[in-house]
């Protein structure tokens, strides 16, 4: 998952910010008027909005997956997680209430943070060597991969605090849910996101 520095960072790239400006400000005329949050926790919010996916793709959020979601959401917020009100945690509610809504723009704005923060080419040219070193293992493709881009797959694609390269259970829903994100974030085709899934067992 992300820190808090590390968002920090990404909001202050401008077509972050101005993305983020927009979709906080259209969100909280929608969803929550008198709800104040910064941009900072609002990108935090956004960079929920997969993890949220998976945990309702069953149809509900349980009492352990709350508490896994507000301890991811309080490690990104301005602050960090001993706040003990969070301003992502609380606009976390909202976002869940009315998910269908959001939940493509803001994968949208995700898409734009991988633009903005790793190359697509250099990724493209590592799994290409993946695809022709048979050898190459996950966690050597982990290895390989640039930091921000293994970044972004961990805090898309696990809910928990389970490493990105240790076997995960997860529902036959929540996996189609975990490759429709993929799908939207433009990673489904990719040989790293083939050899992600492999980590992922159906239970």
């Amino acid at each position: 998952m992300f820190t808090e520095h590390e968002i920090a960072a990404m909001v202050e790239l401008p077509a972050i910010n101005q993305a983020v400006f927009e979709a906080r400000k259209a969100f909280t005329q929608k969803e929550a008027k008198y709800m104040e949050i910064s941009e900072h926790d609002f990108l935090s919010l956004i960079m929920m909005t997969p993890t949220v996916g998976i945990s309702l793709a069953d149809g509900s959020i349980g009492f352990m997956e709350e508490m896994a979601l507000n301890k991811k959401a309080r490690k990104m917020s301005k602050g960090g997680f001993i706040l003990s009100k969070d301003p992502v945690s609380d606009a976390m509610r909202f976002l869940i209430k009315n998910f269908s809504h959001w939940e493509v723009p803001f994968y949208d704005i995700i898409r734009l943070c991988m633009e903005q923060t790793f190359s697509l080419e250099e990724v493209n040219q590592k799994q290409k060597a993946i695809v022709q070193d048979n050898a190459y293992s996950f966690s050597l493709a982990c290895m390989q991969m640039p930091y921000m881009f293994i970044k972004f797959m961990s805090a898309v694609f696990i809910k928990g605090e389970s490493d990105i390269i240790t076997e995960k259970k997860v529902s036959k829903v929540e996996m189609e849910k975990i490759k429709f994100i993929a799908e939207k974030l433009g990673l489904a085709e990719g040989t790293f996101f083939q050899l992600l899934l492999s980590t992922f067992k159906i239970k």
